[in-house]
């Protein structure tokens, strides 16, 4: 791993400039050379442990999203890597997807609201990358059974109209960047491989993102107050959960404003073009039978969405 283990010291010591937009620094040092640090071969063999066991990691989530199933045995504890390194292992597992075919469109921000923080038992928010052919258009059949404790959340679903730099940004800068809002359904596999859930594996899996359905009604976000609007969830027409946006961090705005921070001060940027999911106000819904699912954002639409067994 001589040429990774570079890229990974470099990651977690290099600022990048706003050229790198839209790429992680993982993405963007990987290949470089690695001059030898002063410490020699001493430090080289311990950043060369750490990488293995990132690698390790990678390879197991990545296996665990496409085969549905954990392989092997728990190892290494993933509540043993730091929150940064989690992101490193979100970054390799972001490569191996783009290699299988898949291609980055966009990012959810995940564990928004007091309603998932108390289902997760976590605190603190995180952010995933979203993947295509995963995104869904409106009408979309989903196999239930093809997730693992398939669930699902309704979601604000940004278009982001601007490349997005910086940290702080305003408030309207930040609404203004928003090109348009469509009502979306997140989906989920609902399974925290290691117990207790920690943060470090929500990082890892995306947020358990697995998908999203994308609603054709397009709005502008001047006519949100991005706090007021009501989410409902209903399956087969009967109310499940329901709350307004203002408990998704505050608003969606703040949570926008959060990812942007985030990804800046990684070394990154949200990039024109990009979809984001800022959040849910509510609990996951969990879906194991034929069901209808309708998700309603007052001011933004209604989508429905039927999860079918089709063997």
């Amino acid at each position: 791993h001589t040429i990774s283990v570079s890229a990974f010291l470099l990651n977690r010591s290099s600022d990048l400039p706003l050229e790198y937009c839209g790429l992680s620094q993982w993405q963007q040092l990987k290949g470089q050379f690695w001059e030898p640090l002063d410490e020699g071969l001493a430090v080289g063999s311990h950043w060369s442990a750490v990488f293995e066991k990132l690698d390790l990691l990678a390879n197991k989530f990545t296996q665990a999203f496409y085969e549905r199933n954990w392989s092997g045995e728990f190892e290494p504890p993933v509540s043993d890597i730091s929150i940064a390194e989690a992101y490193t292992v979100q970054d390799l597992i972001a490569e191996r997807r783009v290699q299988r075919g898949e291609e980055v469109v966009g990012y959810k921000v995940g564990c928004t609201s007091e309603a998932i923080r108390s289902q997760f038992g976590l605190s603190e928010s995180i952010s995933g990358r979203l993947f295509s052919p995963h995104v869904y258009g409106e009408g979309a059949e989903v196999n239930w059974k093809n997730y693992v404790n398939c669930a699902i959340e309704p979601e604000m679903v940004f278009t982001i109209g601007v490349d997005l730099y910086g940290t702080n940004l305003p408030h309207d800068q930040l609404i203004d960047s928003i090109e348009c809002v469509s009502a979306g359904i997140e989906l989920h596999n609902f399974r925290f491989w290691f117990a207790p859930p920690t943060s470090q594996e929500l990082i890892c899996s995306g947020g358990i993102h697995a998908g999203l359905i994308v609603g054709k009604n397009k709005v502008s976000p001047k006519q949100l107050s991005f706090k007021h609007e009501l989410f409902s969830v209903r399956k087969n027409g009967e109310l499940i959960t329901e709350a307004p946006a203002s408990e998704i961090m505050g608003g969606p705005i703040h949570s926008l404003g959060w990812l942007v921070d985030s990804l800046t001060n990684r070394g990154s940027c949200l990039e024109k073009g990009s979809l984001v999911i800022p959040g849910s106000p509510v609990g996951l819904t969990c879906i194991d039978q034929d069901t209808e699912v309708s998700v309603e954002i007052a001011g933004v639409g209604v989508l429905v969405s039927h999860f079918e067994d089709r063997v």
